[in-house]
């Protein structure tokens, strides 16, 4: 029976695929005015159950009560309109209408039989400003960035006068003030009762935000808690189903002569990093810190040869030239980019397919000719290795969990036979299972010598896998630390080097409206 005390309650939710039972049982009641977190591994099943809300998927079991009436919605649309939101972790904006269009998109205001501009100006402009969200209603969201993009997604969300916000890992590409921001919206809206489902794998943030915690695992509902009641290690244990005595593998690598040097290397774009010098030796992870906007993916891209650079670079003493990724792989390296969607997987092929995609020209035969029986048998070899969990090689890549699509990739330019390894964000958007996996992953590849960047925004990363950092801020290095030196307080310091302001790009200022 509904109660009042919740603003949305999911009974018993099951549903089940061919093979697999996705959800079994689950419960998740949210009450108004507050942040729920929904957590737990790939694949544990919050997706679904979001889907099954959402009128995506028909329930096989359950029932959903939401504003005290049993409700059924039979598409998106339904759910929207009935007053429940969400903001995906991948944004799909109009990027080439205005703010002000892509919030009222299907509903534009109309006078006289046209769209109503200056009314829809001047809605969009009280809206941002009730949000605090610097926006100009005009601007062409193509040329926003990711988080006001976002802040875009919230405010269209308000729009439509939900009482449910769902927001799925809201902060993956977000800097620390716009984290802020971010937050400063959200404890706004719930002071207005409206109730917030936060999905994500950050669990300082989770901590820090939440009301209230739900962690599933495997299709079930692990429990739920207070989330001033249970700590770091607790959430991490409930989540895999194991106690973690360490975040971070043992390593045993032993880095030794150079194999990597950089001396001012430069961009020939303005704003760009420049004056960069740095060594990498043999079995060494080296971690590159700084703040988003760093430079650092441009500089390990311009390594790679897929932006132009000046300078030096010297692999194993001797000067090369790399103005391509074609020369880059001939010098024995391999680059995992940052954003695995966009730049990394081939959606649409396969498994196998995505593994063997750096590799093909091993593959051909003498008369021109793939060698399928060879991609198979390397593919099943990097399955086995990596211990990805995929029910087929010829399972399309975009259905595995963002953890084993990492893995793919690592399996991808392992078969090239790297010795240097540049890693950018390797553990982006994954769930801490999944990190620890790659984690591992990385610390073999040093323990069997392989040579290791890797950029990563997340501190505890930094401190628990580099066995040295160098940290950039505005495109310059502004230190290098070491053994004890390597800590959050070091890292930051250097991060913020070269700003002297951090400014939220959201802004807390609102253009008056056109008279």
């Amino acid at each position: 029976m509904p109660t009042q005390d919740y603003i949305l309650e999911m009974h018993h939710i099951s549903k089940s695929f061919p093979g697999v039972k996705a959800l079994d049982g689950v419960t998740l009641r949210v009450r108004p005015g507050t942040v729920h977190a929904l957590m737990g591994e790939n694949g544990a099943g919050k997706s679904t159950l979001m889907k099954c809300l959402f009128g995506i998927y028909s329930l096989d079991e359950g029932e959903v009560i939401f504003d005290g009436k049993k409700v059924c919605f039979s598409s998106v649309r339904d759910a929207i309109q009935s007053g429940i939101s969400m903001i995906h972790q991948e944004l799909y904006p109009q990027i080439y209408l205005s703010v002000m269009e892509n919030i009222w998109v299907g509903r534009l205001p109309v006078k006289y039989g046209v769209v109503d501009y200056k009314k829809m100006y001047a809605d969009t402009a009280a809206l941002l400003r009730e949000l605090e969200i610097n926006i100009d209603p005009k601007t062409v969201v193509g040329s926003l960035s990711v988080s006001q993009m976002q802040c875009v997604e919230i405010a269209r969300a308000v729009s439509f006068h939900s009482k449910v916000i769902i927001m799925d890992e809201p902060t993956s590409s977000l800097t620390g003030n716009e984290v802020e921001h971010l937050f400063h919206i959200i404890s706004k809206l719930r002071s207005q009762g409206i109730a917030f489902i936060y999905i994500s794998h950050r669990i300082d943030e989770i901590l820090r935000i939440a009301d209230n915690v739900s962690i599933m695992r495997d299709g079930f509902l692990v429990g739920e808690w207070n989330a001033k009641e249970i700590t770091n290690d607790f959430i991490i244990s409930s989540m895999v189903g194991r106690k973690m005595d360490q975040l971070f593998p043992k390593r045993n690598n032993h880095p030794g002569e150079v194999v990597l040097e950089l001396e001012h290397f430069t961009s020939p774009v303005s704003n760009c990093f420049r004056d960069i010098s740095l060594t990498l030796r043999k079995g060494e992870i080296l971690g590159i810190g700084g703040l988003v906007g760093a430079q650092r993916t441009e500089l390990i891209e311009a390594i790679f040869g897929i932006r132009k650079s000046t300078g030096t670079i010297r692999i194993n003493g001797r000067e090369v030239h790399i103005p391509s990724p074609i020369q880059a792989k001939r010098h024995r390296m391999a680059l995992l980019t940052e954003d695995r969607r966009r730049s990394g997987i081939f959606g649409l092929l396969s498994v196998s397919e995505n593994m063997a995609i750096a590799n093909y020209k091993s593959y051909i035969g003498l008369l021109g000719a793939l060698n399928y029986k060879h991609i198979q048998s390397d593919a099943q070899q990097g399955v086995k290795k990596l211990k990805i969990k995929t029910p087929s090689l010829k399972t399309m890549i975009k259905n595995l969990s963002g953890g084993n699509q990492q893995k793919v990739l690592f399996a991808r330019w392992l078969l090239t036979e790297p010795e240097i390894l540049l890693l950018d964000e390797p553990t982006r958007g994954i769930d801490v299972g999944a990190k620890y996996e790659i984690y591992c992953i990385i610390a073999e590849l040093a323990e069997q010598g392989k040579s290791i960047i890797m950029i990563t925004s997340e501190m505890t990363e930094l401190i628990g896998m580099a066995d040295r950092v160098v940290v950039m801020c505005e495109g310059r290095l502004t230190g290098e630390l070491t053994n004890e030196h390597i800590n959050e307080t070091e890292i930051m310091r250097l991060s913020s080097d070269f700003s002297s302001k951090l400014e939220n790009v959201c802004g807390r200022d609102i253009p008056e409206v056109e008279k």
